[in-house]
């Protein structure tokens, strides 16, 4: 069981990164309005829970303009999708 444990990351405890995650994993990329409709939450919340994810390396943020609003896309890094991956295992483990 310890073993097991180890693997959760409490990064993906929340249920809003653990949204984000899960939307990232599977798609490209996803903007900020997207997540905000798909997650329905609030921008401070959406926004201090995609901070979190990117000072941990999980995510990278690309902002552009399109016709003279900003636009910013969220990407899930390599490393993101591994710790998550690794998460999700433990999970899956601790429910079998």
């Amino acid at each position: 069981m310890k073993e097991i444990l180890k693997d959760l990351n409490k990064a993906f405890e929340n249920k809003v990164r653990l949204g984000i995650m899960s939307a990232l994993v599977v798609n490209d990329y996803m903007d900020f309005n997207s997540l905000k409709s798909l997650l329905d939450v609030t921008d401070g919340n959406l926004a201090s829970h995609l901070k979190s994810l990117e000072n941990q390396t999980y995510i990278r943020v690309e902002k552009e303009f399109l016709d003279r609003k900003p636009n910013t896309k969220y990407y899930a890094t390599t490393e993101g999708k591994s710790a998550f991956k690794k998460h999700l295992g433990a999970l899956e483990r601790l429910l079998s």
